[in-house]
């Protein structure tokens, strides 16, 4: 039998930093505080201790001998994330311009200004979907609508809701 244990185990870093943070008392007695420590850090120092005072029970925590941690992702990894995989948003709202004739391009800037929303909101990879339709849904239906529409850049303006994405018409480009 294999037990996968996912989620998060809200307040088992408490439990783990003050394990980790039992000081010493004299003058050569390291003080560490919280800022020492990420979230991730105390997690990957997880022992079966911990669980115990977690609330699992003894019987169950002996079935469970390996324990990995994830770490936060940060924002060059959402990026990566909207730009490499086979199926990324990305790479998917390219191909829905590229069935109407209109290339679709991201600068960098607006890439890492959607992961910093992502970010900000917490939401993580899961909030990327919700940010990038907010940003292409008018832009969407207003593309087929227009006529010679060549290319749309989207922009850090764009993503911050400042203008309206670059549209790039076909007699624009004979003048270029």
């Amino acid at each position: 039998i294999l037990f996968i244990c996912g989620g998060a185990f809200v307040g088992l870093d408490k439990i783990i930093e003050q394990r980790v943070n039992k000081s010493a008392i004299g003058f050569g007695a390291t003080i560490k505080s919280q800022r020492d420590y990420t979230t991730g850090q105390l997690l990957e120092m997880c022992e079966t201790e911990d669980l115990l005072r977690f609330g699992m029970i003894p019987e169950f925590i002996g079935r469970v001998p390996v324990l990995a941690t994830l770490q936060e992702l940060n924002e060059e990894t959402l990026v990566e994330i909207l730009t490499r995989p086979r199926n990324a948003l990305v790479k998917q709202y390219e191909k829905l311009f590229e069935m109407e004739g209109v290339e679709l391009k991201f600068t960098e800037d607006s890439l890492r200004a959607i992961a910093a929303e992502a970010l900000r909101r917490k939401t993580g990879a899961r909030g990327l979907r919700s940010i990038m339709e907010e940003i292409m849904l008018d832009v969407m239906y207003d593309i087929p609508s227009k006529e010679g529409i060549r290319e749309c850049v989207i922009s850090e303006d764009v993503v911050a809701g400042n203008k309206p994405p670059v549209l790039v018409y076909e007699a624009d480009a004979e003048w270029a």
